[in-house]
């Protein structure tokens, strides 16, 4: 049996930033159920979280000298391209805010519906998220997992646009602090 090779964040970024394939495929083989779970909660659709996450890790390929170690972790750098180009995929399929609502009825629905799902626990989030309360982590899931915008996530939840934007950032001020205690 071979000892399991592993990286330090700084490997990996100085091995993307080199092209080295090694390093790409180690990232793939660790990262790619984490993107693709991400990937596959906005889109609810399992053929295109598979072709989104193509993508994403052609714009980690591409994109790393964009990569800043001061602004975030290299996961988080990857989990944010990945639930951008989901949403960009998401938005260019013409899912826009009337086809959000014809999913969502004529508006009398549990809020539970917007929780978000286990499919992500894989990464740990769920129990992150568990720690805010139930209109913030409505918001999140609109917000992150959804891909609505603000104008929107209060269109949507028939409340003031002001009120959604105090929750959501008072949602990630809160994320911000309960992930700073795990790490």
């Amino acid at each position: 049996m071979r000892p399991t090779l592993t990286y330090t964040e700084a490997e990996l970024v100085q091995g993307l930033k080199a092209r080295d394939e090694k390093v790409f495929s180690y990232i793939y083989d660790h990262y790619s159920p984490a993107l693709y779970g991400v990937a596959l909660k906005v889109l609810n659709d399992e053929n295109a979280a598979v072709d989104v996450l193509q993508e994403i890790f052609l714009k980690i390929w591409r994109g790393v000298e964009r990569y800043d170690a001061d602004k975030g972790r290299l996961f988080t750098w990857m989990l944010n391209i990945a639930r951008n180009t989901a949403i960009d995929a998401l938005r260019s399929r013409a899912h826009k805010l009337g086809q959000k609502m014809q999913e969502i009825g004529n508006g009398n629905f549990p809020l539970e519906q917007f929780t978000v799902q286990q499919s992500i626990d894989h990464l740990g989030l769920s129990k992150v998220l568990d720690q805010l309360n139930k209109d913030q982590r409505v918001i999140i899931d609109l917000a992150y997992y959804r891909g609505c915008t603000q104008e929107e996530i209060a269109k949507i939840l028939d409340m003031p646009l002001g009120t959604v934007k105090t929750r959501m950032r008072n949602a990630i001020i809160q994320l911000r602090n309960i992930l700073k205690q795990v790490e």
